[in-house]
């Protein structure tokens, strides 16, 4: 009995401890750091809570500049219309959201564009108003 006691409980802690590791959008990004993204698909990782792009993007001083992109959970990309090769390594494309607020190279998503025009809402968790939301 008492084993079953501290698996209940040490079950618990770790999915609070999990719980607690999920931030808001306004805990790492500013909503007042729009950006937008031209680049090339280096990686991306379908993982919860949320999914990552890695993109290589060339700066003002053409130095490329690697790029942390964190989109919406792999569930609501499905939902979106992505699949896990809808952003093949090589890709080139077109990120728009919302920077960090500590000035790193990361940054949440809003929407894709891919070069044939095709856009992909990314499920970002910014709900705010000033961002242009999928037409």
């Amino acid at each position: 009995m008492n084993s079953k006691l501290i698996t209940i409980l040490g079950t618990a802690a770790l999915a609070m401890s999990v719980a607690s590791a999920h931030h808001s959008f306004s805990a790492e990004f500013d909503v007042n750091k729009p950006v937008t993204l031209e680049g090339t698909v280096v990686k991306m990782d379908f993982v919860n809570p949320h999914s990552w792009l890695y993109l290589d993007v060339k700066g003002p001083d053409g130095q490329i500049q690697h790029w942390s992109v964190e989109g919406g959970a792999p569930g609501v990309l499905l939902r979106n219309g992505w699949t896990r090769n809808s952003l093949p390594e090589g890709t080139k494309v077109v990120v728009r959201g919302h920077m960090s607020k500590d000035g790193a190279y990361r940054a949440n998503s809003s929407s894709i564009e891919f070069p044939d025009g095709r856009k992909l809402d990314t499920g970002s968790s910014y709900t705010g108003g000033k961002e242009e939301k999928k037409k």
